[in-house]
């Protein structure tokens, strides 16, 4: 694997070489200290990744991520030293096609490299993820579940490259009104989980977004959104849960696990939509949804940064319907108020019936 480092900041780019080092298999292409630097690199020689700081002069690392996924056939990681000090940074290169985003590894006071274990991770999934072996284990057939109460309409999220932009203009298009609770999967290292969570809080007209814990339950009027490296599940009594395995499964936390463990256990019909990213991950769970009666959605190829896990979700048969993410949002208000329409004229039937 060929790896260009993109860094104004010689430290920096001392300690992502020596990190490299580490990595076999790896190579550094060559080094950039600015994008527009990298741009013209990547039109001569185009590596394998592309490791992107975000502050940098002439041209940032997100106009350098756009341009650059835009002519040139490669992977960006983001590599930044804050998350907190970056958030919307991160999630705008992201919003580019930037496919993952770790922090900055640093040197020791002997030289050590210090905190390269997620950028090495990182470039460890890029290499899966060229691997044809991505499948799950097949999936269970549904139990009959724990009924705990009235049960909100669920809605499920599931994205990977150019994800949160796309994830925060469903959600605004949402609205804060619907009595429907949001689960949403984002593949995204887990230390930037709570900046993501924050950062689409932030966004106008968003129903409140907090990290999913373990043992949680979806609730409505509330965005829960995965918060670690291991899978998000749903066990029997509708709780969430984070699951470890498949441990050699490349895309981490899996759209599919979540998926399939709803299809199996949610008591009511709800709806999910398929969002930007690179691979497969999500069609198959999103197709034993559709197959169970859920509204099932995926986003088109014209507004997707990479049109991968939609575009697998389409073919397969999985996507009733084929949408942008501001007509996806909208659709789910639909479904939303139409659900809750169908509920109340349940309930007013079995009181009907009670009185007779």
């Amino acid at each position: 694997m060929r790896v260009a480092i993109v860094n104004d900041m010689k430290l920096a780019v001392e300690a992502l070489k020596r990190a490299l080092q580490a990595a076999p298999g790896v190579d550094v292409a060559w080094i950039a200290e600015n994008g527009l630097l990298a741009l013209e690199a990547c039109r001569r020689d185009t590596p394998d990744v592309v490791l992107m700081d975000l502050l940098m002069p002439v041209m940032d690392g997100v106009e350098s991520t756009r341009r650059i996924l835009a002519e040139c056939a490669t992977t960006v990681i983001v590599v930044t030293s804050t998350v907190d000090g970056n958030a919307s940074r991160v999630f705008q290169a992201m919003g580019c096609g930037a496919l993952d985003a770790v922090p900055t590894p640093t040197l020791g006071p002997s030289g050590r490299v210090l905190g390269a274990e997620p950028l090495l991770e990182s470039l460890l999934r890029v290499a899966k993820l060229a691997s044809p072996r991505t499948a799950l284990p097949a999936p269970l057939p549904p139990e009959p579940v724990m009924q705990t109460g009235e049960n909100p309409p669920l809605i499920l999220l599931g994205a990977s490259t150019g994800g949160p932009p796309a994830i925060s203009e469903v959600l605004e298009n949402l609205g804060t009104g619907t009595r429907a609770a949001v689960v949403i999967v984002q593949h995204l290292d887990a230390r930037f989980s709570n900046g993501l969570a924050v950062w689409l809080s932030e966004q106008p007209n968003v129903m409140p977004v907090a990290l999913a814990a373990e043992g949680m339950r979806p609730t409505a009027g509330r965005a829960l959104l995965t918060a670690s490296n291991d899978h998000l599940t749903m066990r029997q009594d509708l709780t969430l849960a984070y699951d470890p395995e498949p441990r050699d499964y490349p895309y981490r936390p899996s759209v599919d696990v979540l998926f399939h463990a709803a299809s199996r256990y949610w008591p009511t019909l709800g709806a999910a939509a398929l969002l930007t990213g690179m691979g497969r991950d999500g069609a198959q769970g999103l197709l034993a949804l559709r197959q169970a009666g859920w509204l099932t959605l995926a986003q088109d190829e014209a507004s997707s940064a990479l049109y991968g896990m939609p575009k697998a979700a389409a073919d397969i048969g999985a996507a009733s319907e084929i949408l942008a993410p501001r007509e996806i949002g909208l659709r789910l208000v639909r479904w939303s108020l139409s659900n809750a329409a169908m509920q109340r004229s349940k309930g007013s039937n079995h009181e009907r019936t009670k009185r007779t």
